[in-house]
């Protein structure tokens, strides 16, 4: 393993988003990123030049994405417009000389904070470990149903995303039975299952469905993996785990 222990990865601790904030606008990157809903200048000069746009780019990413746009933004190379300059490098200049690690931790944070706002609906994207895994919950696009007024059409449905990670070596486990029951006062309990699949986020288990706007819970409930376990993982992905997500008012 090089020295390394097994399943170690690099994460950020959490940081102050209020300071974070402020090192966002001292550093004044608002001059080629907009966020919505923020009071800071918007972007100027030529759009070839403007980064993309951050609003509610904090349920896209995780932590250590923004640590290394930030510290090494050639890392990972996007074509296009606000990504790329004319030598195919990104336009965006790195900070690793000019934060301390409490600033690069605190603006972290802040830009992870960037949940709300653009085309994002639903709770904000959550995590927790459990058994032999780690569980990540996102929703996103569609509406809410508790908006509708009476007559009115049902709200479009967004999706319902689920990253199952090995929580040793942070590698996606396919091949498990996936069900969330979602539940909300006043409402009936609706159980869904989800089917493995393929997108922007790499794999996951998704599914279609309106989730309530307010306070609600999803239970999610992983089943013992059907694909053949090996020898060297005897016992592992075997039993059954329940990871409850709550949304409470104000989150």
């Amino acid at each position: 393993m090089g020295g390394v222990p097994r399943g170690w990865r690099f994460t950020l601790p959490a940081g102050d988003a209020a300071k974070g904030r402020q090192v966002f606008s001292d550093l004044e990157c608002h001059k080629c990123h907009a966020i919505q809903g923020e009071k800071l200048p918007q972007p100027g000069g030529d759009a070839k030049n403007v980064g993309p746009e951050l609003t509610g780019m904090g349920s896209h990413h995780p932590a250590e994405y923004f640590a290394e746009s930030i510290l090494s933004p050639n890392a990972v190379i996007l074509e296009g417009p606000g990504y790329t300059g004319p030598d195919g490098k990104s336009i965006m200049p790195s900070y690793a000389d000019s934060l301390s690690v409490t600033q690069l931790v605190d603006l972290v944070t802040f830009l992870k904070s960037l949940t709300a706002g653009g085309h994002e609906h639903g709770p904000m994207a959550m995590e927790k470990t459990a058994g032999d895994y780690t569980v990540r919950l996102e929703y996103r696009g569609g509406g809410h149903g508790d908006h509708a007024g009476h007559g009115a059409p049902p709200a479009a449905a967004g999706h319902l995303m689920v990253l199952v990670s090995d929580r040793v070596t942070g590698e996606p486990v396919p091949y498990l039975p996936v069900t969330a029951s979602i539940r909300a006062a006043g409402k009936p309990a609706r159980t869904v299952k989800l089917s493995p699949m393929v997108g922007g986020q790499g794999f996951h288990y998704g599914v279609n469905v309106t989730v309530p706007e307010g306070p609600h819970t999803i239970t999610l409930t992983i089943g013992p993996a059907t694909m053949q376990v090996m020898a060297t993982a005897k016992g592992r992905y075997a039993r059954a785990v329940t990871v409850v997500f709550e949304r409470t008012p104000g989150t």
